[in-house]
């Protein structure tokens, strides 16, 4: 069975990033929008980060416009709007799709190894995946989870 560091993406400047570079490290992957009644969790997201990378956390931004329309801008739109409004320092990717036939294959993964409560599609912006480090135990949070909810979790896998 393949794990999260079996695959790869692009990040916001278009270069390819092998999630292998990973292993040995919680990740949290979340699928992000900039005009979402939960972007002000990207605040949450980046105090996580900061707070724990040093003993390990990743936290890895995947936007997404599947929903509503809530993602419309380019990559460096996007990046320049997280750091402005939130001061985002964690890697963010480019824009990808999380359902139907253009998701991308970390997200059809992802929603393989964590099914939701309706099944495994995405329902909304901001669901989180907090991955072990050992890549074999992936969580799954809907939106309303907030980051500062999965504190706790997080020390628990570092």
């Amino acid at each position: 069975m393949p794990t999260i560091y079996d695959f790869k993406a692009l990040n916001n400047k278009g270069a390819e990033v092998d999630f292998s570079q990973y292993q040995g490290k919680v990740l949290l992957i979340v699928n992000t929008a900039s005009k979402c009644g939960f972007t002000p969790q990207y605040d949450g997201l980046e105090a996580l980060y900061q707070k724990y990378k040093d003993q390990g956390l990743v936290v890895i931004g995947f936007p997404c416009d599947q929903f509503a329309h809530q993602e419309p801008g380019s990559n460096e739109e996007i990046a320049e709007f997280c750091r402005i409004n939130h001061g985002v320092t964690f890697p963010l990717m480019s824009k990808i799709e999380v359902n139907g036939d253009g998701a991308h294959p970390i997200y059809q993964y992802l929603k393989t190894a964590a099914r939701g409560t309706f099944g495994n599609a995405i329902k909304w912006n901001f669901t989180k995946f907090l991955i072990s480090r050992d890549g074999t135990k992936v969580e799954r949070f809907g939106s309303t989870t907030t980051p500062a909810a999965l504190e706790d979790k997080v020390k628990a896998l570092l």
